[in-house]
């Protein structure tokens, strides 16, 4: 056993289990803290930042513990902006790692949530500009942390012919996979790329089917995100709240995984590209911990279906899409209109630290 230098490299660390004949769970405790870690430290590389500097960025919860590890080991100031559905175990683990949280008045509307983080966070920009904006949703260097996972898996399955099925988020995630195992490809032999939606995310274009019971918005998004790459997805599930906690109990029944919300929809739409195409290893990602989820989801455990019993509605169109889980072959296709970021998103450039000023933690 080697010791590592800090517990973000332990709790980013993913674990590939195999669940069945072709079909693989990558497990992760914490899967952002990867992608925040790589960030951080290219930026602090290239001098975009310096120790000392305060880093920026909004979040519900994952994200900003992933970012005050990163800040917590370089040696930086961080200050989140956080969504309502911050609960006490992210806020203390914060508090404790030096964070700043400014968080969002109490809503049961994701999207207006999200929006008053995105006002929040222009208007602290405006008002320091010593601040660093991470731009989790926007950036590509988020990307970065995800290398090493991939080489990981190709050296641990061999050249099989290989489908990511997970959830899209930022799309520092999944996309960030496939781009790299698609790089070390064999010649003829093309990665899959399988995104996770929730209904009314714009990502896309499930805006117009509303789940009222959706707490799996991390993996989609109310507001168009500037680095997901549609044109690098093969096919998109949207599992609506039911279909997705029926996949997170399965998992843990059958296979004794204990993941998140998320993971239970990848876990749904991995068993059924398994079953088109069992010439395929199938490689699903689970992002975090179910713990979040013990009393919305686990503790309702009753209400699950089984999985076996479930299918996608397919459909040809997003104007098709209907609860409780649909099924679209989007084979490359561009982002829908409403998924591209406009003028008016304001995505700045990093600004650079003005000259004269001191770098402080903010």
């Amino acid at each position: 056993m080697s010791a590592v230098e800090h517990v973000a490299d332990a709790v980013g660390r993913p674990d590939l289990i195999r669940l069945d004949d072709g079909l693989y769970c990558l497990r992760f405790e914490t899967m952002k803290v990867l992608s925040a870690d790589a960030a951080v430290r290219h930026l602090l590389d290239t001098g975009r930042i310096a120790p000392g500097d305060t880093l920026l960025d909004s979040s519900s919860g994952i994200y900003a513990i992933a970012l005050a590890l990163a800040c917590h080991r370089y040696g930086l100031g961080c200050h989140v902006v956080g969504s309502t559905t911050v609960d006490d175990a992210v806020r203390i683990q914060l508090e404790l790692l030096g964070a700043r949280l400014d968080p969002m008045p109490p809503s049961d509307d994701l999207k207006l949530d999200q929006s008053r983080r995105v006002a929040r966070v222009h208007a602290l920009l405006a008002a320091d500009p010593r601040l660093h904006w991470m731009r989790q949703y926007h950036d590509d260097v988020h990307q970065l942390g995800y290398r090493p996972v991939a080489e990981t898996v190709r050296d641990a399955l061999g050249p099989v012919p290989l489908t990511v099925v997970g959830g899209v988020g930022s799309g520092a995630s999944t996309g960030a996979l496939a781009r790299y195992l698609r790089a070390a490809d064999p010649p003829g032999r093309r990665t899959r790329l399988v995104g996770v939606q929730p209904f009314g995310s714009v990502t896309f274009g499930s805006e117009h089917v509303a789940d009222p019971d959706i707490i799996i918005a991390g993996i989609g998004s109310s507001i168009p995100f500037g680095n997901v790459e549609h044109a690098a997805y093969d096919v998109v599930h949207w599992t609506g709240f039911g279909a997705a906690l029926s996949g997170s109990v399965a998992l843990l029944r059958r296979h004794a995984v204990f993941a998140g919300l998320s993971a239970g929809a990848a876990h749904l739409a991995a068993c059924w590209e398994r079953s088109l195409d069992v010439d395929r290893t199938v490689l699903f990602v689970a992002p975090d911990t179910g713990h979040r989820y013990v009393g919305g989801v686990f503790a309702r455990h009753t209400e699950a279906e089984p999985v076996e019993d479930l299918a996608p509605h397919p459909v040809g169109d997003t104007a098709e899409l209907a609860l409780p889980w649909s099924r679209m072959e989007w084979a490359g296709a561009p982002a829908p209109p409403a998924a591209v970021p406009g003028p008016d998103a304001a995505i700045p450039a990093p600004r650079a630290r003005p000259a004269g000023v001191h770098p402080g933690r903010g």
